[in-house]
């Protein structure tokens, strides 16, 4: 059976929309109400810590109240990235290159990516669905894995996108309860938008893993 007979792109496309659009509500009213509050919090503690600088204990608490706020704040930074991916304004290319760049700095292993230079603009919900594969996959290799190498691959036609990640590790059963949960996410990002998941072992003679995410690849 073909790809393009398994895989069907109107699958879930009402629901997938209003996720996105739940989702870039949310991220935008983060961005815009608790990041400023953050923001302010942390000023005005800066501001008292100079006020109290006479007080040892106290400037201490206060020094330790900004630094966990400007913490929180990072970690919504984040979490807003996580409900709309800032990168992908690069493109899923670009945005894939750059996701590599952050985890190289400080992995332990040589991560290889062969994505295309350029690529059409897709519907939203299918390079979020891929950008996430690839983050969590490549975070997965890094966190559990035990591996020298990954390799990420991106392909695309007029039907498809074709994500993979390989790498040198331990293989999928080994590492397979470790990473549940972000075994079922990939999973369940890829069917949201008519595609799917797999995780395997290499299959070229070599220990390691391979995830494979075909999802629908029709440009918007």
């Amino acid at each position: 059976m073909s790809l393009s007979k398994t895989i069907n792109p109107a699958a879930g496309e009402p629901a997938a929309e209003v996720r996105r659009d739940e989702r870039h509500r949310l991220s935008c009213d983060l961005h815009d109400t608790v990041g400023p509050a953050l923001a302010g919090i942390r000023l005005r503690l800066d501001t008292a810590a100079t006020m109290v600088a006479h007080a040892p204990e106290a400037h201490r608490l206060i020094i330790q109240a900004a630094e966990e706020t400007a913490r929180t704040a990072q970690e919504l930074r984040q979490i807003i990235d996580g409900l709309s991916p800032t990168d992908l304004h690069l493109g899923l290319p670009g945005a894939l290159r750059r996701l590599a760049a952050r985890l190289d700095e400080g992995a332990r292993m040589t991560i290889v990516l062969d994505v295309p230079d350029v690529s059409p603009r897709l519907p939203t919900e299918v390079e979020v669905a891929t950008y996430r594969i690839a983050s969590e996959s490549l975070t997965n290799v890094v966190r559990h894995a035990d591996a020298g190498q990954v390799t990420l691959r991106l392909a695309l036609d007029d039907e498809h996108i074709v994500l993979e990640v390989t790498d040198d590790g331990v293989g999928p059963q080994a590492v397979r309860h470790a990473r549940g949960i972000g075994l079922s996410s990939m999973t369940r990002r890829a069917q949201e938008v008519g595609g799917r998941c797999d995780v395997l072992p290499r299959g070229d003679g070599r220990s390691g893993t391979l995830v494979r995410a075909v999802l629908p690849g029709q440009a918007a």
